[in-house]
């Protein structure tokens, strides 16, 4: 392996939004969040979305996803390309 290309790996707690879940995991990830873990000690914090406490794989159940607002963020910005475009065949 080469020297120092590698990024480095450390501690880091990483916390589910919509479960409030947190394992403590080595990552590259930094974070300026921080949070005292269960052993006292303080390691920068990372809030995700989606863990396995609460993807549907592994919880069996489903997730409510604010779809609609996703795709009219989409059409504002790409427009609807559904229908073509007068003068188009």
């Amino acid at each position: 392996m080469k020297k120092d290309i590698h990024p480095d790996y450390h501690p880091v707690v990483f916390r589910d939004s919509s479960t409030g879940d947190a394992f403590l995991t080595r990552s590259t990830i930094t974070s300026e969040r921080t949070v005292e873990w269960e052993d006292g000690n303080t390691y920068p914090l990372v809030i995700v979305d989606v863990s396995s406490s609460s993807h549907p794989f592994w919880t069996g159940t489903q997730r409510l996803v604010d779809t609609a607002g996703r795709v009219e963020k989409f059409r504002r910005r790409y427009g609807d390309r559904s229908r073509p475009k007068s003068g188009d065949s």
